[in-house]
């Protein structure tokens, strides 16, 4: 049975992804006298850590084929909305993630294109490894649901797409500091007002302890990442270090970046609201937007890869 918490981040932070900060190894036990034989080492082989090159974008492809063209529209609040992320969380947990839900309210309202009812809606909240208490940390979100009639393929398959690529690469590899994953609920609007949709951040964000708040290094949300030629880095106001950082990663690894100023149309605005570092990659405008056309067909692969690859030499750089 898959268990439904009412506040997990409070839970969650206790395991993370392998990270670079973990304890010492204890010392090996001195040989004994009777053996010239030295004692094996207790001291475990680090695993590698993560490169932009790990990336297997064909799973972000596959999950982009299954969203949008097998489950298709799916409303935060919708029986879609609940086959989609059982789905997503079969995918993390086969890629060795543990996954705790996070239950949240959302209220009925008119998403986009028609009406929408209350209900109950779900955060994915995927971890994996140990965090010490306080230690700093990273999140990497991506919306899950959309608004209704429109299957949803760049809006937004391709960010849990780039989510689940990024959980795949990190299994069995190390990341700079530990991460958590996270599927949002009910990020699309439900009415006209700042306070009318990201429903599922926000609830995340109200979840956190200030030591938890006080550590989260960067949330980078993941929202549109499959459309364009260049990938765009957004912000709610003007660039800041962790825009700087994201720049720096994707020059790393080999992707031309274009700065989104003043973006606030994504969960990492529930974040930067509440004081918090966030940061949105993608963005790029195209036809299909919040329709039933924003089918499989319009995300391109070579765009799931570069963001793919910038969100791995972001979670994986050694840090300065």
């Amino acid at each position: 049975m898959r268990r439904v918490v009412a506040a997990v981040a409070g839970l969650v932070l206790l395991s993370a992804c392998t990270a670079d900060d973990e304890p010492e190894a204890s010392p090996s036990p001195a040989p004994s006298a009777r053996s010239s034989a030295p004692a094996p080492s207790t001291t475990p082989t680090p695993s590698p850590r993560v490169r932009p090159d790990d990336v297997r974008v064909r799973t972000a492809v596959e999950a982009v084929q299954h969203l949008a063209g097998e489950i298709g529209p799916r409303p935060g609040t919708s029986r879609a909305y609940f086959r989609a992320a059982a789905w997503v969380e079969d995918e993390l947990t086969g890629h060795g993630w543990q996954v705790e839900r996070q239950r949240f309210a959302t209220p009925a309202g008119y998403s986009w294109n028609g009406p929408v009812e209350a209900g109950p809606s779900v955060n994915l909240v995927a971890t994996r490894g140990t965090l010490r208490r306080g230690r700093p940390w990273l999140l990497v979100g991506a919306h899950l649901d959309t608004v209704v009639a429109a299957p949803g393929a760049e809006d937004n398959a391709s960010g849990v797409g780039v989510l689940l690529a990024v959980a795949e690469a990190l299994d069995g590899r190390r990341s700079r500091l530990p991460v958590v994953l996270v599927a949002f609920g009910s990020e699309e609007p439900r009415g006209p007002g700042d306070d009318d949709h990201h429903f599922g951040s926000r609830a995340y964000v109200a979840s956190l302890t200030e030591p938890q708040r006080r550590s989260l290094a960067g949330m980078v949300s993941l929202d549109r990442v499959g459309v364009g030629d260049v990938l765009p880095v957004g912000t709610p106001a003007e660039p800041n270090a962790l825009t700087d950082e994201l720049v720096a990663a994707a020059r790393r690894a080999g992707v031309e970046t274009v700065l989104d100023p003043f973006q606030r149309s994504s969960d990492h605005w529930s974040f930067v609201r509440d004081g918090l570092p966030g940061a949105r990659l993608g963005s790029t405008p195209y036809a299909a937007y919040h329709d039933e056309t924003d089918t499989p067909e319009v995300v391109q692969r070579a765009q799931l890869e570069r963001t793919a690859r910038t969100v791995l030499a972001w979670v994986g750089a050694v840090s300065p």
